[in-house]
């Protein structure tokens, strides 16, 4: 009895000891990086010396594919035991394939694409067997279309956590243990996302409690519900502790296993949910240093170099279905694996890091330079291949190329040689079109500008012919000056500066909209104003604080522009406006040349490594250009890579790390009411402002501290190009997607042999839908569609090409079906409302002369 007694004791005491560790909780290990990033020499070497030592530890990789071309060659022992650790898909994930670790929400839908598609390229030569099943990133690599574009490519799963680099931002906490990830085109993935119960840390603000499994993080999954709490920490390529929690997080909870991602779904989990979240743009919360000119230029750059290629591509996918030349592949690769460089997150959220000379910065301006020069190539090589004739020469024409999928009425530059004398040629189109044409001046030497107008069919080309016509069509775009104002006005708009007050706008009548007044006369502040607060120079300052000189730079009549030349804080400005006959799209930039480095912000930023407050999130005193419309209970639209998010926001502003908002224009944001509204363009993914008191806004310029205490300077003059758009009722009623690939994606042309006028369209889906990329590749051609705004009805999509094969394919090659076209070339295709398709067009026929 005397022993019986203390071990049923021992036996109680132990009862609730094993309830606990039955309680256990997992990890996801693992690392990120890679050679253009942090990928030290000899890694490689370290991980397998580590798997070795450490027989339970399991890794998921979210590794630069590129960065095993190096290990093979510098460590090729090393690169062939990971390999067959890899290969053997036990203890080793790879979670994100992605080219470049871009952050997705600063770039195009297309390019959020192809950085899977060339990553997935890149490491199919290495590991001809990998499957990629879960995406997780150890940034905020989130943007809401990646659902669709993930199961695509055959991802099963993914992850919304980065709870150890939330320097760039975070997503919107949501839900328990799993939620099904609903895209913008209703494509569900299943999830784990940041629970309710992960918190943003009280003292460090770059991180979440789930960074290390402690045991305050995992008892308050428990508590909310969740039955297999995981925490996440993709290490940086190049610490050298090895497992996670046994060097950096030896206080973490306990038991904790270490897992993959996919066993975790498939083994841990139940494996599905009926939690669905419709998961918006503004879900993803990014927080860098906009506004700032160095991530200006570079937003710039890359933002060009992206669209150039896009266009070269289209050009080329067209030269090759019409004229029988193939496109330079090889090339193309090389130009995109650049661009996608030049969205990698480190060049966004630590542009100044690197040795002098080869920082962020300068190797994207590198990059870009790069695939600038071969997309130059290849569509100068593609209109040539498009310009053929039959036949002698009749007469003058140009042909006039449109990448975009919506026809258009528009004005084309075409060059020519320099020439100071006016335009005397009319241009007629095949559809009865008479305009007069313009020639302006032109940025290369020796050369002039010919604009011409036509009507464009989509994804195609026309050819205009040109007379002399002494009756040339009267001129509808003109600029006047009177004693206070300057006056410009086209078949569309009429527009008044004030010189007095620095050149901004007075007055914007849409004519198109029974002459509505867009501007709020209301409001103190001006529309086009530029305005930001100078903390050392006294506080807030405006272009409308000086007089400006108005110049007449253009006078019709397709275009006319006007040049205003003045003054803020001491540094002066030039600002351009330009209307263009029959273009509801008013074209703005602005150049300041700053004198010094001006400090530009809410105040000087005193510690910028825990500071949770900082000046570079508080966009009301950035540099802004403000535009005040007269609205009823406006609402705000803005366009995210293949979505549309309608803003949930009361307004955009916040200043603090933990209240981190969605405040992104990546081509367009819309204000509108119940009538009518007001768009806003930009050259570049940056900040916009609004709210109940304050007016739609583009930042221009932050100068001041940001991220680890880095000094954001002004080096230089800061130039942006911008653009208004004056509508009738909402977003997709304007055709907004439609005319910003317009914006961005510009018809060009160039002189033709041929002088009958004729249309020619490779590729018509109709209204509501785009055509964002085109492009040959393994004998066929690649047609991306995009529902940007039409209903989601079957319709029918008319190719403009002779091939003896229509596919429609998944991303990852996978055919769902083998389309028919009909006799007149039309296939019948249903897309869901925001939602993308692509089609594979082999076996073309011969080419024909067109």
């Amino acid at each position: 009895m005397s022993m019986t007694r203390p071990l049923l004791l021992a036996l109680a005491c132990l009862g609730p000891l094993h309830a606990e560790e039955a309680r256990k909780a997992w990890f996801i290990d693992g690392y990120h990086g890679g050679v253009y990033g942090h990928y030290p020499p000899g890694y490689t070497s370290f991980l397998v010396e580590q798997l070795g030592k450490h027989p339970e530890w399991k890794i998921n990789l979210e590794i630069e594919p590129e960065t095993w071309d190096v290990a093979r060659d510098l460590e090729p022992a090393a690169y062939a035991a990971f390999k067959k650790l890899i290969e053997a898909g036990e203890r080793i994930e790879v979670v994100n394939p992605s080219y470049a670790q871009s952050y997705f929400f600063q770039s195009s839908g297309e390019s959020v694409i192809r950085q899977f598609d060339h990553g997935i390229r890149a490491m199919r030569g290495h590991f001809p067997s990998l499957k990629y099943t879960t995406y997780s990133s150890e940034e905020p690599c989130f943007t809401s279309c990646l659902p669709g574009v993930l199961k695509s490519f055959g991802f099963e799963f993914a992850s919304l956590k980065n709870p150890n680099t939330c320097w760039g931002g975070y997503t919107t906490a949501r839900g328990g243990e799993l939620v099904n990830w609903i895209g913008p085109d209703g494509t569900s993935i299943l999830t784990v996302p940041r629970y309710e119960s992960e918190s943003l840390h009280p003292e460090n603000p770059w991180s979440t409690n789930a960074s290390g499994n402690s045991p305050e993080y995992i008892q308050a999954a428990f508590a909310q519900g969740i039955g297999h709490p995981v925490g996440m920490c993709l290490q940086d390529a190049g610490w050298g502790g090895g497992p996670w929690l046994k060097w950096s997080a030896k206080d973490h909870y306990r038991p904790t296993e270490t897992i993959l991602w996919s066993d975790y779904f498939r083994n841990v989990t139940a494996g599905e949910t009926t939690d669905d979240w419709k998961f918006s743009q503004e879900d993803v919360k990014p927080g860098l240093m906009w506004g700032a000119q160095v991530l200006q230029r570079m937003a710039q750059q890359s933002r060009e170099a992206e669209h150039r290629l896009l266009v070269a591509e289209k050009l080329a996918a067209m030269a090759r279905v019409d004229a029988g030349r193939p496109a330079r592949i090889a090339g193309f690769d090389e130009a995109w694996h650049n661009v996608l460089l030049s969205q990698h997150h480190d060049c966004w959220i630590v542009p100044y890091n690197g040795r002098t000379g080869n920082t962020w910065a300068e190797q994207l301006r590198r990059w870009t330079r790069v695939a600038n020069a071969v997309s130059d190539l290849a569509t100068e090589t593609a209109i040539e291949a498009l310009l053929h004739g039959e036949g002698r020469p009749r007469g003058r024409s140009v042909r006039l190329f449109n990448p975009t999928a919506t026809s258009r009425d528009t004005v084309v530059g075409v060059p020519i040689p320099k020439t100071d004398g006016p335009s005397r040629w009319v241009s007629r189109d095949a559809h009865g079109g008479n305009f007069p044409t313009q020639v302006v001046a032109s940025d290369t030497p020796g050369q002039s500008t010919l604009l011409v107008r036509a009507t464009l069919p989509p994804m195609g080309y026309a050819t205009v012919s040109l007379s002399e016509d002494k009756d040339s069509p009267q001129a509808t775009v003109t600029t006047t000056s009177t004693a206070d104002a300057v006056v410009l006005e086209s078949d569309l708009y009429r527009i008044e500066l004030d010189p007095a007050k620095g050149g901004t706008i007075r007055s914007l009548v849409s004519k198109r909209e029974n002459h509505r007044e867009v501007v709020d006369q209301a409001s103190e502040r001006r529309f086009n104003e530029l305005r930001g607060h100078f903390y050392e120079q006294g506080g807030f300052h405006s272009s409308a604080d000086h007089p400006a000189t108005v110049t007449i730079i253009e006078n019709g009549p397709l275009r006319a522009t006007v040049e205003i030349a003045g003054e803020i804080a001491g540094s002066p400005f030039t600002q351009r406006l330009s209307l263009t006959q029959g273009s509801p799209v008013i074209d703005c930039n602005v150049r300041i040349d700053w004198q010094g480095n001006p400090r530009i912000g809410e105040s000087e930023e005193k510690d910028g490594w825990k500071n949770f407050r900082r000046p570079a999130y508080q966009d009301r005193f950035k540099l802004l250009a403000l535009f005040p419309t007269a609205l009823d209970e406006p609402k705000l639209t803005k366009n995210a890579p293949f979505d549309v998010c309608e803003s949930q926001l009361v307004d955009s502003f916040y200043e603090s790390w933990d209240a981190i908002k969605h405040n992104l224009i990546l081509d367009w944001v819309d204000v509108a009411g119940a009538k009518s509204g007001l768009a806003l363009f930009s050259d570049h993914t940056t900040s916009y402002t609004h709210g109940p008191d304050h007016p739609l806004g583009l930042t221009l310029q932050y100068a001041g501290k940001g991220l680890w205490a880095r000094d954001y300077r002004i080096e230089g003059p800061t130039e942006v190009r911008y653009a208004l758009v004056p509508h009738a009722g909402k977003w997709d009623a304007a055709d907004l997607p439609g005319l910003s690939a317009a914006w961005q994606e510009p018809a060009t042309g160039a002189f033709s042999r041929g002088g009958e006028t004729s249309d020619r369209s490779l590729v018509d889906p109709g209204p509501g839908w785009q055509v964002p990329a085109m492009f040959e590749r393994d004998g066929a051609i690649f047609i991306r569609l995009f529902n940007s705004h039409g209903d989601d009805s079957p319709r029918q999509v008319k190719l403009g090409i002779d091939a003896g094969t229509v596919e429609l394919v998944e991303l990852d090659g996978r055919v769902i079906e083998t389309l028919k076209p009909s006799a007149e070339g039309t296939v019948e295709l249903q897309i869901p409302r925001l939602g993308f398709r692509t089609l594979r067009v082999s076996d073309l026929q011969p080419a024909r002369r067109h």
